[in-house]
């Protein structure tokens, strides 16, 4: 791989690779049309829960577009629609029972935007606006998401173009914000939203939208104890909506079906996507609180989000598809036994590594940090693309995971995420934990 020239405000990026030509999957392998097989260490970008080549799944699929593609959503129900539907409230609990799906997680996080807006307009609350977020956070790539995300590398082409919103302090006790003991994140970052909660006028505040554990843009940054139920009494206490998004950290993926149940807080609205469906089909939702959609319904009469595609019959299928396997196989509850495995596993193979910073995360949802310096915690210089070396030396090995770079101040740092699928077996995981320090090995060695 050739490295430009450092600059100072050179942006992390994947550069431009010849890449492998997929041919076929199978279970947590992967193979290119040379028959090079690949383990899939971080379930492609977190989303490939159940693996590859699934038969159930893909047998609910071509069940279901034998008879209809899609009964466009106003027009006609549907089983899969409605079977989706039963089934992630039943895994949701209190409360969040009504739902809008959606092609993917960027409109996810679009349509919970949109019904927080709609909320407000429906009590004649025309002021509330204003959507509250933090720095280091990904949401999406719409433009509505974009403009909540603290994603520099992938915001800085539509800059000038973004909604104004408000950016707090990324919630991260390996890296606390200046001068705060890591003990103290929690309350220092929960009451820097209700600073800027009263800062702004509460009448002007829609919502604030978080990542329970944050993905690509921290690399599976869990908050400390005790922040979301502070952000939930905080939300509570000024008539704001607390959004959790929950597309890549959600859906089983951090041994509990909804990210936030560890924390013991419900939120007023959530976004899901990835391990809804599994990669089988582009499949999202956004879900919320039946009160919510009682508001909007008695003032408007219908939720103003909906699009062509919503509720698409067949990506519908196949995520009840999926998430049938996921509960008669109780495979949220296996990742959350098999867990603790996976981190004594990376911690036994890489944790003495002079280039790992951290090890962190939920379930099957880990991140490693990658440092310079372990006592200062001083990240690589960003003209190396540590991050794009490790993603290209694992594909030499045959390990797919998911890196990203920027992730300490939006161009400095270095992570990856593993998250394996979820039937992942202790010899599957050995696999991708003993490739994985074999790479990171290879890609300092090569320094």
């Amino acid at each position: 791989m050739s490295l430009t020239e450092p600059t100072a405000e050179r942006v992390p990026a994947l550069p431009t690779v010849d890449l492998p030509t997929v041919d076929y999957g199978r279970g947590v392998y992967v193979y290119d049309s040379s028959g090079k097989q690949y383990i899939d260490g971080s379930g492609g970008p977190a989303v490939f829960c159940l693996g590859h080549g699934n038969a159930e799944v893909n047998a609910a699929i071509v069940a279901q577009i034998d008879r209809i593609a899609h009964g466009y959503r106003y027009t006609f129900a549907s089983d899969a629609l409605d079977g989706l539907q039963a089934i992630v409230a039943e895994f949701c609990g209190g409360g969040l029972t009504r739902m809008q799906f959606c092609t993917g997680g960027s409109e996810a996080v679009e349509s919970c935007l949109k019904v927080a807006l709609q909320y407000h307009a429906a009590a004649g609350e025309m002021s509330r606006r204003r959507i509250i977020s933090r720095e280091r956070s990904w949401h999406g790539n719409t433009l509505g998401a974009l403009s909540v995300s603290g994603f520099k590398a992938r915001r800085d082409p539509y800059e000038g173009a973004l909604i104004e919103g408000s950016r707090l302090s990324p919630v991260n006790a390996y890296r606390p914000p200046p001068n705060v003991p890591p003990e103290n994140v929690a309350a220092y970052c929960a009451g820097e939203l209700e600073r800027e909660i009263e800062r702004l006028g509460p009448e002007t505040v829609a919502a604030f939208i978080f990542e329970p554990v944050v993905g690509a843009a921290g690399g599976a940054v869990p908050a400390p104890d005790g922040y979301a139920r502070r952000i939930r009494e905080i939300c509570d206490r000024y008539g704001v909506l607390m959004i959790a998004d929950e597309v890549m950290c959600g859906s089983g993926r951090c041994g509990t079906w909804r990210a936030l149940e560890h924390d013991g807080v419900v939120p007023d609205i959530m976004s899901i996507a990835k391990g809804l469906s599994g990669g089988y089909l582009p499949l999202g939702a956004a879900v919320y609180q039946d009160s919510i959609y009682q508001r909007i319904m008695a003032a408007h009469g219908h939720i103003a989000s909906g699009h062509t595609y919503t509720g698409h019959t067949t990506c519908c299928a196949a995520g009840l598809a999926v998430q049938t396997i996921i509960k008669r196989d109780r495979l949220v509850e296996r990742v959350a036994a098999e867990s603790p495995y996976l981190f004594a596993r990376l911690g036994e193979a890489i944790g003495d590594m002079d280039c790992v910073g951290d090890i962190r995360g939920r379930g099957f949802f880990v991140g490693v940090e990658l440092v310079a310096d372990r006592a200062t915690k001083e990240p690589f210089d960003p003209a190396l693309q540590i991050f794009a070396r490790v993603r290209d030396r694992g594909l030499e090995n045959g390990l797919i995971c998911y890196p990203t770079g920027g992730n300490v101040d939006g161009v400095r740092g270095d992570q990856v995420i593993l998250s394996p699928p979820y039937v992942a077996s202790r010899a599957e995981i050995d696999e991708i934990v003993d490739k994985f320090a074999l790479t990171l090995g290879q890609v300092v060695d090569a320094l």
